[in-house]
Parts: C-alpha cells; sequence; structure tokens
C-alpha cells in the first residue's frame, strides 16, 4: 500500500476515502508549487496561537531540506485556502520562500471546517480551550453528536465532555488555560464549584502560590464541605442577604465593594443600615488564604 501523507485517524471516516489524504506517489504527480502570495488561511482555523520558538525550527527545516509534505489547497476564486498544513505554510513564509508545493483538493465549506477542527484535535499541540471549543464547534456547526466525534478522533467521550466543561469556567480561568498558566487538572477541579467568583480567587492562588492539582482538590473539598456544614454561607443564601442589602448601598459603595472585590481576589460582602453603620465580610477559604489577604493590607 502507498504511504499517505495522512491527516490522522479518522479524516477517511469524515470526508471519504482519499478525498484528502495524498499518497506519496499522488504527491509527486499531483503537486504543483503555488505563490505564497496567492495563498490564504483556513478561515475556519481553531488555532488561534502557533508558538514562535517551533515555527523557527520548522522554518529551519524548510530553509535546510524544503517542504518535504506538500500543503493541501484548495481553490477559492483566483486565490487558494489552506486545508492542510498552515504551520508549514507560516514556516515558509518565515523561511523567505516565495512557492510552496501543494496539491489541490475540492471540498465545500462545511468539511473545510471539520478537516480543520478534527485535523487540530488530533494535534497534541492544542491547548484545551482550542480544543475544547473545536469540540463546540463540531457539535453546534457540524452537527456530529459527542458520541460519533469520540469515534472519529478516538477519545472517550467522557475526556470530551470534561474538554466542554472546561468552556464553563470564567474567561480569566479560560485564559489561564490557554496560557498554560494552570493545567487541566486544575480546571477540572474548579469546575467543582459554582461560584465563579470563587473559582476566580482558587484560580489566581494557585497561579500566584503554585499550588499542585492535589492542592487545589483539597481546596475546592474543603470549601464544599464548609457550604455543607454552613448553610449560612452558602451561596445561595449570600445571593438573598446581598439583594436584600443591595437597596441601602449607593452606588459609590457598590463600586467600592466590587473594588475591593477584584483587588482581594474575594467576594467581599457590604452591609449597610440606614444610619450610617455596616460591616465588610471577606471570605477566605484557608490559612493560606487567610495569609494572602492579609498580606495585601499589610502592603498599604
Amino acid at each position: 500500500m502507498s504511504k499517505k501523507f495522512g491527516m490522522g485517524r479518522g479524516m477517511a471516516e469524515i470526508l471519504g476515502e482519499n478525498t484528502i489524504e495524498v499518497t506519496k506517489e499522488e504527491a509527486q504527480k499531483e503537486k504543483t508549487d503555488i505563490e505564497i502570495s496567492l495563498i490564504d488561511a483556513n478561515p475556519w482555523q481553531p488555532r488561534t496561537e502557533f508558538e514562535d520558538d517551533k515555527l523557527e525550527e520548522l522554518s529551519a527545516s524548510i530553509k535546510a531540506n524544503g517542504i518535504i509534505q506538500p500543503l493541501v489547497l484548495r481553490h477559492k476564486g483566483e486565490r487558494y485556502q489552506i486545508i492542510a498544513g498552515e504551520r508549514r505554510f507560516r514556516a515558509a513564509q518565515k523561511a523567505g520562500l516565495t512557492t510552496v508545493p501543494a496539491v489541490i483538493r475540492d471540498i465545500d465549506d462545511s468539511k473545510m471546517l471539520e478537516v480543520a477542527l478534527i485535523e487540530n484535535i488530533q494535534r497534541a499541540d492544542l491547548n484545551p480551550i482550542e480544543e475544547a471549543i473545536s469540540y463546540q464547534r463540531l457539535i453546534e456547526e457540524c452537527k456530529v453528536t459527542q458520541e460519533e466525534m469520540a469515534n472519529r478522533v478516538g477519545k472517550n467521550r467522557s475526556t470530551i465532555t470534561n474538554f466542554l466543561r472546561l468552556l464553563k469556567l470564567p474567561k480569566e480561568i479560560q485564559e489561564g488555560l490557554r496560557r498554560r498558566d494552570i493545567s487541566m487538572g486544575h480546571a477540572r477541579a474548579l469546575i467543582g464549584i459554582d461560584d465563579e467568583a470563587t473559582q476566580t480567587m482558587l484560580y489566581q492562588q494557585t497561579v500566584e502560590y503554585g499550588y499542585s492539582v492535589r492542592r487545589v482538590e483539597e481546596l475546592v473539598n474543603e470549601y464544599k464541605e464548609r457550604a455543607e456544614e454552613d448553610p449560612q454561607n452558602s451561596e445561595k443564601e449570600d445571593d438573598n442577604t446581598e439583594n436584600k442589602k443591595k437597596s441601602s448601598l449607593s452606588n459609590e459603595y457598590v463600586a467600592l465593594k466590587n473594588q475591593l472585590s477584584e483587588k482581594l481576589g474575594a467576594k467581599v460582602k457590604f452591609q449597610r443600615a440606614e444610619s450610617g453603620k455596616g460591616k465588610i465580610t471577606i471570605p477566605f477559604t484557608s490559612d493560606a488564604d487567610l495569609e494572602r489577604i492579609i498580606s495585601f493590607f499589610d502592603k498599604i
């Protein structure tokens, strides 16, 4: 059997045998040199970050050896769009090439999206949020079920479900995952908390103090236990209390409360009576968290 420049497990199932995959013989027979200036990126490319050091390595290899595996392109008017090989394309640009070898294939927009998503899912260096978004887009835009997706990309359905749950995390934590400030294990532990403010607070502590996944799991469990043992401090009751007190807080107090919450990484509570008396409550999740809050005030 001829060797294929494959795009990973599942592509033939999705697009039909040999629709995208290119054999070595086909590459030699069909490849043509295309001007880089006529090539556009795949508009459905889920990858948003390309690591500069790896691109530089690939660029150096291309300068020394050329592009061994041709890009796969499709016609788009008088120009071309990348079906597969965007890293090679970018590295070729860095290497100063004016043309790249390519094989032309004819596929429609919906298949372009599927190819881009599944090709990238199968790459180990895709960050967790990009992978989660890829799964979500396959479900919503390509009408692929989680079970079908699991079969196509060779992963357990539970794995896909765990990735999709990451998209429910606050944006700050999602960005931390993109930058790899925390791991997938850290994020999965944080999902166990319903309150976004507490999730964010624990995330910030994890980054600042370098908590292990095990430590974050312990803190999450401690938080849950306290909430169960003391319903007075549960989030539902907190929200009800907050709503009752909201009318007695001026806009200035609300702004100050929000500012303190942001600075301290904790959901600060304000209570104020009509007489002007009141109190500020700052929750903490552990001794280490308390020390962090105290150190903040020590700096003032």
